[in-house]
Order: structure tokens, then sequence, then C-alpha cells
């Protein structure tokens, strides 16, 4: 065989063979594309599902023309109930509006507010077909689990989406809440009152908050710790639970070693009339307790319990028993 011919011979192979690792390369590329396109396509099932039922809550005032002030879900259709925020719908003077997806504008009848929990359910007339989200169990998240926020971004942009992972599980936050879950999925104070749902669609947190002093750090109040008020409400119609009546920041233990003084409840306000008020809870008052939460103590009391408190004043412990009473309203 000529010299020539052989050359030629040898090129074409080496051609054929760097088609055949080129196309094998785009083969893979190719195999693997569906991989991102399936984790695109439950975003938007998910969206699809639900957006439809989360709205825009608006209010105004003496003190403000109307505008877009948070966000919520609706957990009722036939009653017409909505969940959102107390802190959204927190100004008793105000007149509130909820919004619809389709812009339709409804009149919010009743109001009840649970301020343990910083949770409102908001009483309409829905008169169109609207369908209620499914809430999930918050009970068994994972940090990394990928997680949709669904709202009214700034108050200004309803049904915005962001998505993110679960950052932290159990935090504590300056509202006097605690075992939050920790998101990076963008979360603003338009968005408070909002669903956090996972990839099922299924509603895991109300979006509460948001960080003032880091980026991409919002909070959910876990939808596990509000379901027993939900249930409640739903077959007694108002909050029937203990309530102690104060306001409070957590002091972590590294914070309260800083400082010397006991981890605990910061009280920042003591409502007043309230038990606290009456057992002699003071503002500034440090009431210690674990890592349990003062919120989840309370939970587990009935009306009318008896509540033995160790208060840090002044730098000095006493002791108060609290005795709880009805939670009413606003």
């Amino acid at each position: 065989m000529p010299k020539s011919k052989k050359i030629a011979i040898a090129l074409a192979f080496i051609f054929v063979l760097s088609v055949g690792l080129v196309g094998g390369a785009l083969g893979e590329r190719m195999r693997s594309k569906p991989e991102v396109v399936k984790e695109e396509n439950l975003v938007v099932e998910v969206v699809d599902r639900v957006s439809a039922s989360v709205v825009t809550i608006s209010a105004k005032g003496f003190w403000l023309k109307e505008q877009d002030i948070g966000s919520g879900f609706i957990i009722d259709a036939t009653e017409g109930l909505i969940v959102t925020n107390k802190h959204v719908v927190n100004d008793l003077q105000a007149e509130y509006k909820i919004i619809t997806t389709d812009n339709t504008e409804l009149k919010a009848e009743k109001i009840y507010r649970d301020p343990v929990t910083d949770l409102a359910i908001i009483q309409v007339n829905l008169d169109g077909n609207f369908q209620a989200v499914t809430l999930g169990d918050s009970d068994g998240l994972k940090v990394g689990q990928m997680v949709i926020a669904i709202g009214t971004a700034l108050g200004e942009f309803r049904s915005t989406v962001t998505t993110g992972v679960i950052s932290g599980l159990d935090r504590g936050i300056s509202a006097g809440l605690t075992n939050v879950i920790q998101t990076d999925a963008a979360i603003n104070p338009g968005n408070s009152g909002g669903p956090l749902l996972n990839y099922r669609g299924e509603v895991i947190g109300v979006n509460v908050a948001v960080s003032q002093s880091g980026q991409n750090i919002g909070f959910a109040i876990p939808i596990n710790v509000i379901a027993d008020s939900i249930d409640n409400f739903s077959n007694t119609g108002k909050f029937n639970r203990p309530y102690l009546g104060v306001r409070y920041q957590i002091l972590d233990k590294k914070t309260a070693i800083l400082n010397s003084v006991p981890q605990g409840a910061y009280v920042v306000e003591v409502v007043k009339g309230s038990p606290a008020e009456k057992a002699g809870i003071k503002e500034n008052d440090i009431i210690i307790i674990d890592e349990q939460g003062l919120t989840e103590l309370i939970s587990k009391k009935q009306v009318g319990d008896q509540v033995s408190l160790e208060i840090y004043r002044a730098g000095e412990t006493i002791n108060l028993t609290v005795t709880l009473a009805e939670l009413g309203e606003p």
C-alpha cells in the first residue's frame, strides 16, 4: 500500500475517533440536562399549583394611603380563612384588604390575632373558585433541603417566587420566637405571612422575618408550631390557649456570658393587664429558661395553670408564680 494512502487512512481513523469522543461528551451533557430540567419543572409545578392560594394583604389608615404590606395564604376556602403574621395586621385602626392573584379585592371581615405565635387568621368572603394550600410536616426538615417562598416582595411585587435551601433549624430571633427555620431563600418584610414550601408544594413554614445584619438570611415559623392553633381555631372559632403576656429577646449562651447574666428570655415589654404584669414581671427582667424556650413551655400548659418562673433582676434571682390566662382578642 502506498505511503500516502496509509497516512490518509490513519487521519480518517483519528477523525472518526475524535468525532466519537466529542459526540460522547455531548451525549453526556445532553443526558445530564434532564436533571436540571426536572428540578426546574418541580418549582414550576409547585408555583402553578400554589400561587392562586397565596394572597397580598394591603392596609389603609389615617397615617398612610392604601399600600401592600404583607402576604398570606388560604387554609380554608369554604370558610374563607387566610393565615398571615400577626405583626402584618397589628394596627387595630387600619382597614385591611385581601388581594388574590387575579387582582380580586376582598374586605377583611374579621381578624383573629395570636401574639404568642405571631399568627393571625383573616376571614373573608371567598365567593370565587379558590383552593386551600396543603399543610406539610415541619418536624422532619433537614438542613440543605430545598424550599420555595412565595409572597409580595418589598410590599410591591406580588406573587414573587424565590428558591433556596434550609440553612439552619431551631433558631431564635429577636421577635421572641424560637425554633424557627433559617433559609437563604430571599425573604423581606413584604413576604411576611407568605408560605415557605417544600418541593411537594406543602407549606412547611410561615415566612416571618429577615435579618437586618446579614444577607440571604430569612426566617419562617415551622408550620407544626402553629398547626395546633389553626386546628383549635377551626374547631372553636378562637385561639383558646394560655398566654403569659411578654415580648422578649432570646439571650443565647454566648451573649449571656459576654454580659455576665443568665441565659434565658430578656423581657422587652410586658403587656398591660397580662398574667405577667399581675405576677410582677417587669421590663429588663431575664426569665431563666433552658433551650426548651419560653413559648414552648407556655404552649404545653392550660388556661388557669400556675407556672413558677425563675427571674433574674438587677443582679438577684427571684421566683414568681404566674397564673396563665386565656388569650383574648385582639
